[in-house]
């Protein structure tokens, strides 16, 4: 209550009118023995630091998802409709939390010092409570692997794209971890705000809710993707152009390890050609045939099942307005895609 009674007018320090950290503060020691401000992230001391721990993780993942695909192959579906919903509702408020104490302390840096200070100077983007907020941020790739233990316990098809994507956005926040960037806070920041979107959509679809905006969450990650490259390939360019090329043109050295550069690079790239793939072939067939795309095994490749898109209704499920819905032809694609 104590917190309450701060509230004041938001403004550049305070952007929502309260001091989030202090409450986050007291909530990280209730947890862990000890508050926020006191967290170092430290290389083979701190949980999950390592790359052999991170490669462990990846191995247990795809041995689980593709043997557990397997061991359900001659057995029924589960239903799991209400765990769904709950792993959702979860994921939403995490992603609306750690985005909110990110605003908190990315929006006076910003202001005072500009984007350039954030991006490339660690006092910008490498400060005590964001090495805090990119640490939870990664332990929380590994939560989001249930996304895909859902998937096979359900019976439905692990697709490249989704399986690749959540393998390679863990690695990617470890190798953005150890490697000191701090640009990585643009792709985080623009993910978990895509992640907020995405997952409540998610738990209003296990609710049995039909949403039309469906097709622009495809929309809002191709261009979270197009921002994340812009702002990496600057700070990347910018760095070795200073370090190794000081006669070409730059503006100046930018924190972080090379190998972190590249893995932000290659990895981002990925994305965005495999999305932006993914809404050609679902989404422009779909709108010249006025039908769905049928799910060819050449195009299940690049399909992203469950990515995005939620699955069409069973017969007789109730939208939200009473009306019942049919598994039979929809005006939209009925493609299911998953995340970023």
């Amino acid at each position: 209550m104590e917190y309450l009674q701060d509230i004041q007018k938001p403004s550049i320090e305070r952007p929502f009118g309260i001091h989030l950290w202090p409450i986050f503060d007291k909530a990280f020691e209730a947890v862990m023995g000890y508050p926020a401000s006191e967290f170092q992230f430290v290389e083979g001391k701190t949980p999950m630091s390592t790359f052999r721990e991170t490669a462990i993780m990846l191995i247990v993942y795809y041995v689980t998802i593709f043997g557990g695909r397997e061991v359900m192959r001659n057995r029924p579906a589960f239903k799991l409709n209400t765990l769904f919903m709950i792993h959702n509702f979860v994921l939403t408020a995490v992603s609306a939390i750690l985005l909110a104490l990110f605003v908190e302390q990315l929006v006076p840096t910003i202001w005072n010092h500009g984007i350039f200070y954030s991006i490339c100077d660690h006092r910008g983007g490498w400060t005590q409570p964001l090495i805090v907020l990119y640490y939870l941020n990664y332990l929380n790739k590994y939560l989001e692997f249930l996304d895909t233990v859902f998937l096979f316990l359900k019976k439905k098809p692990l697709t490249f794209l989704h399986t690749y994507h959540h393998g390679a956005t863990a690695l990617l926040c470890y190798t953005q971890l150890i490697g000191l960037t701090a640009v990585q806070w643009v792709p985080i920041t623009i993910n978990l705000l895509v992640h907020v979107v995405m997952y409540w959509y998610y738990f209003q679809s296990a609710r049995g809710i039909r949403i039309w905006w469906k097709k622009y969450i495809t929309r809002l990650q191709i261009i979270q993707f197009v921002i994340d490259l812009v702002f990496v390939y600057f700070a990347s360019y910018t760095y070795f152009a200073s370090t190794y090329f000081p006669w070409a043109p730059n503006a100046g050295n930018c924190a972080g390890e090379e190998f972190a550069a590249f893995a932000g690079m290659g990895i981002l790239t990925s994305y965005l050609v495999l999305f932006i793939s993914f809404y050609i072939v679902t989404y422009n067939k779909a709108a010249k045939t006025g039908r769905p795309r049928r799910n060819t095994g050449k195009q299940a490749v690049i399909d992203m099942a469950r990515y995005e898109v939620a699955p069409p209704s069973p017969a007789g499920e109730k939208k939200s307005n009473g009306s019942a819905v049919t598994t039979g032809r929809s005006n939209g694609p009925a493609t299911r895609s998953r995340k970023a």
